[in-house]
């Protein structure tokens, strides 16, 4: 939610933050536009002076031809044949790179203009372009001066050519009108890596520090695109000769011949840059002269400018603000005091109130009735809270009434469902035990018979006797503990204890048919322990379901152990059976559901009520029944209290 304060600051501050800023963008717009025809105005100018400074080369190359011709030296090198020998001092004195005569009859079959005029009796200079072969005849130097390797450049016109080896010069020629000696003089300058003649246009041009300095400045000399003298760094220390100007630049100048006065990008920097074309003898455009200087620090300038305005701004928004908010303090106060009571009823707190705003306008009103509204929320809320608390008394009775009946019936449904399956298990093994017992009985009376009828005749005989009758009497107790397990309350006694010792062995002897029929390799550490309080026929029960199911999960071979040992559960002293296996444990779907009724993992063989019912004995004694994996296998720990606490002795 928005404050009020931001509000009211906003409304306040909003023409200074929307008017100034659009006149300070308004205003730098103009300065900026401004500073930039300053800077066009200032490359104007140094062009002008770098192009004032190639005329005069220009017009001393043929000033010193013209006066050449003129001397009696010329006239009597001329006369006497020794022309080669004057024209060597004489380039070396006047700092030409070529300088050569032609007779009349030859100059009149030259194609260059500057010499064409020079025969019909003007001197002319011009700049002009040498192809490689003209400079290699003039002098091999001037060839291998000239030739250039081209250096890729981004932006620049695609080209094939991989070098420059053409020469841009003064060309410069005056007429030899001497008696019986009519012909051309000709002289000029190669401006190919001529870097004395671009560094002495550099110094000229940024001797001014108005237009950055010395080093900031550069000059270049272009034969069409390419630079072929220039003090324009590639690196530190090497100068760009060979990279070429853009095609935009190269559209402007050369094709349509006119000046580039604007900004361009030169090598590797933003340069406020100026190209003159140049015209050869010819009246063609043949290259350019550039002069700019770096544009980053005059950009410094207007973006410090740019950050003075606007921190400028920035302090004057700052000083306004708080004078704002002091000057609105009273208005504010109230308004606060009211946001921070809500947000005290919000969290609970109903007893936080504005109390005395100092305020007696409208303001003071709200804050006095926003208290009153307050005071018949809190009370309410109790009105409330008693009601709710009533409430969930009731509803907490009724819960644990729910809660007892269920216990209730759930206890009722076990016991009637272990009830069912004894009666039935009774009903079975009674009638089992009858009919195994009407056999055995004949075959014990016919044993007897024969001992009586053979009399010392029996004796070859008597082992064999004997051991039928051993079987017979094994055959009897196997029937007596089948009757013991399927009516325990018939052969229980009246204390409902029993030794759980005694109670394994008899299961094991119960279940031993299982148990060899599988290789089942038992284990046993059954010591003495005092009695505890379970019906021997139920714990039988409970035993015999654990060992058949460890069977079971074994399959055909494994190794069951059955440990005895007392231990202690919240106070109470008691015996704990351990019945382990060595099968592949229970999964962790099945932990939680093994002791639930009719769960069974035994699809089509098993009720599903072993396991709830021997948990229900198991309670019923007082006692506790887990499961849970072992290292190898399932563990199941069956715990019960003693029948008499006083005598018990740790193992």
């Amino acid at each position: 939610m928005t404050s009020v304060r931001l509000r009211l600051l906003i409304l306040a501050l909003l023409p200074l933050i929307v008017l100034m800023p659009l006149l300070l963008f308004l205003g730098m717009t103009r300065w900026t536009a401004d500073y930039d025809r300053v800077l066009i105005a200032n490359v104007e100018s140094d062009l002008k002076i770098a192009e004032q400074y190639l005329a005069r080369i220009s017009a001393g190359t043929g000033a010193d031809i013209e006066g050449l011709a003129a001397s009696t030296g010329f006239a009597e090198a001329l006369g006497n044949g020794a022309m080669r020998d004057y024209f060597t001092a004489k380039r070396a004195e006047l700092e030409l790179d070529f300088l050569y005569y032609l007779p009349s009859e030859v100059a009149e079959e030259s194609p260059w203009p500057v010499i064409q005029g020079a025969q019909k009796g003007t001197s002319r200079t011009a700049i002009d372009i040498f192809d490689a072969g003209k400079l290699r005849r003039l002098d091999p130097a001037l060839a291998a001066q000239a030739r250039i390797d081209l250096i890729e450049t981004e932006a620049a016109v695609p080209t094939q050519r991989v070098v420059e080896d053409r020469g841009m010069v003064v060309h410069a020629a005056t007429p030899v009108t001497l008696p019986g000696q009519a012909g051309v003089l000709v002289g000029g300058v190669l401006l190919n890596r001529n870097l004395d003649f671009i560094d002495t246009i550099n110094a000229l041009v940024y001797l001014n520090a108005v237009t950055g300095g010395e080093r900031q400045g550069t000059a270049t000399l272009f034969l069409e695109d390419v630079r072929v003298s220039t003090n324009v760094r590639l690196f530190e220390d090497v100068r760009a000769l060979g990279t070429r100007v853009s095609a935009a630049v190269r559209g402007r100048v050369l094709d349509e011949g006119r000046t580039w006065l604007d900004r361009a990008f030169v090598v590797n920097d933003w340069y406020i840059s100026g190209y003159l074309p140049i015209t050869d003898s010819f009246g063609a455009a043949v290259g350019m002269l550039y002069v700019g200087f770096l544009e980053s620090p005059f950009t410094a300038v207007k973006s410090a400018a740019y950050l003075w305005m606007m921190g400028a701004f920035v302090l004057v928004l700052a000083l306004s603000a708080p004078a704002f908010f002091w000057l609105a303090k009273g208005i504010f106060r109230p308004l606060e005091r009211m946001t921070q009571t809500m947000s005290q009823v919000e969290t609970g707190d109903l007893s936080a109130r504005n109390g005395n705003v100092g305020s007696r306008d409208e303001i003071g009103a709200v804050a006095t009735h926003l208290d009153t509204l307050l005071d018949q929320v809190q009370e309410r809320d109790r009105d409330l809270r008693a009601w709710a608390d009533e409430l969930n008394a009731r509803v907490d009775a009724r819960t644990a009434e729910l809660k007892e009946a269920n216990a209730k019936l759930e206890q009722t449904f076990r016991q009637l469902v272990m009830s069912e399956k004894l009666a039935s298990i009774g009903e079975i093994t009674a009638g089992v035990a009858h009919e195994i017992n009407n056999p055995v009985a004949v075959i014990q009376g016919n044993i007897d018979v024969i001992r009586e009828a053979l009399g010392r005749q029996a004796e070859p005989v008597e082992t064999e006797l004997r051991l039928i009758d051993q079987q017979v009497t094994r055959i009897e107790a196997i029937v007596g503990k089948l009757l013991q397990f399927a009516r325990p309350s018939e052969f229980s006694g009246s204390t409902e204890t029993a030794e759980l010792g005694p109670v394994v062995s008899d299961c094991l002897v119960l279940v031993e048919h299982v148990l060899a029929r599988n290789s089942i390799v038992v284990e046993t550490h059954l010591p003495s322990s005092p009695p505890v309080r379970i019906d021997p026929g139920e714990m039988q029960q409970v035993v015999i379901n654990l060992i058949v199911n460890a069977v079971q999960a074994m399959g055909q071979a494994g190794r069951l152990s059955l440990r005895l040992g007392t231990s202690m559960r919240e106070g109470a002293h008691g015996v704990q059976l351990s019945v382990a296996d060595t099968g592949p444990g229970l999964p962790d779907d099945v932990l939680g559901a093994a002791f639930d009724p009719f769960f069974t993992t035994k699809q089509a063989e098993g009720t599903g009520l072993g396991l709830s019912i021997s948990q229900t004995l198991i309670q019923r004694a007082g006692g506790l029944i887990t499961a849970r994996n072992a290292e190898d296998g399932a563990l199941f720990e069956v715990w019960l209290p003693v029948a008499q606490a006083e005598g018990l002795a740790a193992e």
